[in-house]
This record gives structure tokens, C-alpha cells and sequence, in this order.
């Protein structure tokens, strides 16, 4: 039979579609009658093998919509009532697969049939018992078993881990990272110039980045150091070793008779920050009127080690003071702010006569009025500075005489910030604290640094002297050089353990061959 589908219809007499004389033995009770009778006439016409003409309208209903009556007895036919039968344009349901066993319950299935084996043989239903009591089919029991003949057979070790792991996926691109340490440092400061250097893709190269075959650093300038330079902070650091224990094992000194005294500039802001906003949250603006003359204040800092009694109590916090190097002048020009003449404050000159007047009216009193013991050598530790006034001016031994107590001026090595704790670390962390205040005016500034200095926690200046020990023996290591990372010791989890020490110990082979190179 042949199905002419791209015809039209014959019409007849009238011009309509003539009907077959088919028998209608449908009653009002039987659902769908209308689409049965179809059904008998489409069957009739395929047993006399004739040539039948349908409308497409007529046989896309046939293929489309199939009746209850004919889900009803194609159900009944179906001899498997797990899968049930589809609907006309569905799919049938996919047969469920074995699950693959994890490496656990791999290692679970191979105990299970230790247990159950004599000798190294299982017994005939072994197999089923295991299946069945961990809910695994027979199948995958005796994968696992004989897995485990198989090993004994190579004399290797028992493994019952399955290999999918390493073998599964798509295979890995390798990548000539060999290029990489051929190409110059200049051309590899981001991902995309060192891409077009090695001529790789950036999400290739991105991937390789993520795995660990490529790493990130910050590399910050350092001051340039001259032999003599490099002399100098060795003895500077050799100096600093106790002498009682250099027989045994050299320690560093308790650095409890040392301030360090050094100036820094507070920025009120900066030019880029970094947040963190929710999706929804909209992006500050910030504005300024011009970013290069972005306000900023002076302070002169003079902080000491802290110390604590046998107990554990603190005894003294080691903060000196906190001074903004300031002056009040009368505003020459009104402003939407403030009228003519009002006292606003200014940054001073700092020259050596200010650095004189400082010394001997406020860093010396606060020195003798604030320190902790009496008759004991204090040391005050600063850089070479051009402005800083000399040990043997004459202001500053007058003001030293006049406390009584015997202080002297350390003069801390050249070109050596990360000999003096604060520019190690304490005032650029205590910049950062500043920065969460946001302040717009140079007095907010000045209020807001002596509040984060008063509020500064005291261990963390502890942690900052260890910080100095660690990097003075970095420094004996490298024969004076400052190339180096600063190490860290997980000083936090060592003060959770109260392990955390109060001077580092210097290896002794160390000690003798920094002084022997002194020495020479």
C-alpha cells in the first residue's frame, strides 16, 4: 500500500471527503467512539492493500494522539510492567545503570570477603552473602575479588581502588612551561604578557596558574647597600645577641631597654581602596579635588617593648607617645568652612631645630615620666635621618641630665628600615587602622591616628619585636644583605599554646662565623 501524502484529497460528488461504509460499533458508553471507527477504517484500507488518500490534518491526529483505549490495550500486551510505555512523542525511561562502587565501599566489599575466605579461596555462595548484605550486585563483588587475586598474583600490595580517576577525561594539554624561566622577569608581570611571550593561550595558561605550576609575588624595592653598609648591620645584629649565652646557645636580648623613635606621614586617604560589596549594593563614589594633593600630617612615635611580671600581668604597655608635628596658624582666607582668621592647624617644617624642640620638651619627659624602672641604661634607637640632632648636642644632654636617668641615642644602621620596629610594621598597620575612620579633615586625622595608637594592642607590638629577632638572623644569613622574606613563625598559634618565646635563639655556628667574618 502506498500513502500519497503530498496529494490532495479526491473530492466527491458534493466536494467533500467520501467516508468508507464501515460498520459503527461504537456505543455512547465506549470513551473516544469517534476516534475508534478512524482506527477500524485505517485498518480496513490496509488489509485490501488499495490506494489510500488522507489528509495530512486526518493522519497527523492518528500519529499524534493516541487514545486511552490505546494505551489501555498496549499496557495490557506489555509483558515487562517494570518499563512502563511511553507516550506517543516521549521516550522510554533508560535502564538504570550500575552504580560505580566508591574507593570505600570497595574497601568495605574486600574486608567483607577476607572474612568469609579460607586460605584465599571463597566460599560458593561468598559472593552472593557479600552482594546482598551491603546491597552491591554479584557482578561488582566479584570484580573486587578478583582485583584482589590479581595483586597477589604480581606479589604487589593489595589495591581495590579503582583507576577512573586518573584515566577518565579528557587528557591534559601540556603546556611549555619550560619557556617561562627563558623568558625575561620584564615580560612576566601579568598573565597576558607573559601569554604572548611563551605564545600560549591566557585560559591554558590561567589553568596551569591554578594547579600550582606558576606562582604570584610582590617584589617591593630595597634600599641599595654598599659592603660597608652590609658591616654595619651585622655588627649592628651581632651586637644585639646576649653575650652570657654565646657559649651555649647565642639568644638575642630581651630588647626591653630600647625605644624606637622614627616620623612617618598619615594620609588622610588614598587613591585606590578595596571593598567588598553584596551583588546589590551600589559602588561608593569617592571624589577629591585634585588626587595629588591629598591631605596628610607628620607624627613622631616613640614606642618600647612591653613587659609583663612572672604572672603574666602587663606592667607597662611600651607606648611612649603619639605627637602630630603641627602648628596652629590664623587662616588667611575665609572659606565656606570657617571665617577669616581662625586657628587651623598646618604641617611644620621639620628641620633639626624642630627635632631639637621635640627631644627636649617631649620625647625625653615622656621617656622619663613614663618608663617602668630606675637606674637602668635606656637606649633610644633612630635612623640616620639629616634632621635628627647628634648624640652630643648640647640641648639634649642638658634635658637627659635634668631626668636623672642615663639615656643615650642609638644610631640604628643606613639603608636599614627593617632594623627599627616601626617601619617594620607597627605604623603601617597602624595607617591601616586609620583608614577605617575616613577622615576629611586634618583634624579628624590627628584625632583619629593618637586613637588608634592609645587603642593599638599590646601584644602585637610584642609579636613585632620576635619579628625583628627572626629578621636579624635573616640578615646574618645573607652576610648583611636585606633580600630576603620576612619568615613567619605562627606567632598567634604559639601564643594560644603559651609557647610563644620572648627572645628567638641564633644558631651558634652562625654567630661564630658572622664574627669571625667581622673579624677578618
Amino acid at each position: 500500500m502506498v500513502l500519497d501524502l503530498n496529494s490532495s484529497p479526491p473530492p466527491d460528488d458534493e466536494g467533500g471527503w467520501e467516508e468508507p461504509d464501515v460498520e459503527d460499533t461504537t456505543t455512547a458508553e465506549e470513551p473516544d467512539a469517534h476516534w475508534s471507527i478512524r482506527r477500524v477504517t485505517f485498518k480496513l484500507f490496509l488489509q485490501h492493500q488499495e490506494l489510500v488518500v488522507l489528509p495530512m490534518e486526518i493522519l497527523a491526529v492518528f500519529l499524534s494522539k493516541r487514545s486511552d483505549i490505546d494505551l489501555a490495550e498496549a499496557q495490557q500486551r506489555n509483558t515487562t510492567p517494570q518499563v512502563p510505555l511511553a507516550p506517543v512523542g516521549g521516550r522510554r525511561p533508560k535502564r538504570k545503570n550500575r552504580k560505580m562502587l566508591t574507593n570505600k565501599q570497595r574497601w568495605e566489599v574486600y574486608q567483607e570477603l577476607l572474612k568469609d575466605s579460607n586460605s584465599g579461596r571463597l566460599k560458593k555462595t561468598s559472593t552472593a552473602d557479600v552482594a546482598s548484605k551491603l546491597g552491591h550486585s554479584r557482578r561488582q563483588v566479584q570484580s573486587v575479588w578478583r582485583l584482589v587475586n590479581d595483586c597477589i598474583k604480581e606479589g604487589r600490595e593489595v589495591d581495590v581502588t579503582h583507576k577512573k580517576s586518573k584515566n577518565c577525561g579528557r587528557k591534559r594539554i601540556v603546556a611549555p612551561l619550560a619557556q617561562v624561566q627563558s623568558t625575561p622577569k620584564r615580560k612576566r608581570q601579568t598573565l597576558s604578557a607573559l601569554c604572548h611571550a611563551i605564545h600560549m593561550s591566557k585560559t591554558t595558561l590561567f589553568m596551569r596558574f591554578k594547579q600550582g605550576y606558576l606562582r604570584r609575588i610582590s617584589s617591593s624595592l630595597k634600599p641599595v647597600l654598599k659592603d660597608s653598609n652590609k658591616k654595619q648591620r651585622l655588627r649592628f645584629c651581632v651586637r644585639m645577641v646576649d653575650q652570657n649565652t654565646i657559649h651555649n646557645e647565642p639568644r638575642f636580648v630581651d630588647m626591653e631597654d630600647i625605644v624606637h623613635l622614627d616620623e612617618k606621614w598619615f594620609n588622610m586617604t588614598k587613591n585606590k581602596r578595596t571593598y567588598y560589596l553584596m551583588p546589590e549594593e551600589e559602588e561608593p563614589v569617592r571624589t577629591i579635588q585634585n588626587k595629588n594633593y591629598i591631605g596628610k600630617v607628620m607624627f613622631l612615635v616613640a614606642i618600647a617593648r612591653p613587659r609583663y611580671d612572672d604572672e603574666g600581668n602587663l606592667i607597662f604597655d611600651g607606648k611612649i607617645c603619639c605627637w602630630a608635628m603641627v602648628t596652629e596658624e590664623p587662616a588667611k582666607r575665609r572659606s565656606g568652612n570657617r571665617p577669616r582668621g581662625t586657628m587651623v592647624k598646618k604641617n611644620m617644617k621639620v628641620n633639626r631645630d624642630r627635632m631639637r624642640e621635640f627631644m627636649v620638651n617631649k620625647v625625653i619627659p615622656a621617656i622619663h615620666e613614663r618608663w617602668p624602672d630606675e637606674g637602668k641604661t635606656i637606649y633610644i634607637q633612630r635612623d640616620n635621618a639629616p634632621s635628627h640632632v647628634k648624640p652630643d648636642d648640647e640641648a639634649l644632654l642638658n634635658a637627659i641630665s635634668i631626668t636623672g636617668r642615663d639615656i643615650r641615642i642609638l644610631q640604628q644602621p643606613p639603608n636599614s628600615p627593617d632594623m627599627n620596629i616601626l617601619d617594620l610594621g607597627f605604623l603601617r598597620s597602624l595607617q591601616s587602622f586609620t583608614d577605617q575612620l575616613n577622615p576629611t579633615t586634618i583634624d579628624q586625622l590627628i584625632e583619629g591616628v593618637i586613637a588608634e595608637f592609645n587603642k593599638y594592642e599590646v601584644e602585637k607590638i610584642n609579636r613585632i619585636f620576635l619579628t625583628l629577632q627572626s629578621c636579624m638572623i635573616q640578615v646574618m644569613r645573607l652576610r648583611g644583605g636585606n633580600w630576603y622574606k620576612i619568615p613567619h613563625m605562627n606567632k598567634g598559634g604559639l601564643l594560644l599554646q603559651n609557647a610563644l618565646p620572648d627572645r628567638l635563639y641564633c644558631d651558634k655556628a652562625l654567630y661564630l662565623d658572622v664574627v669571625s667574618y667581622l673579624d677578618e
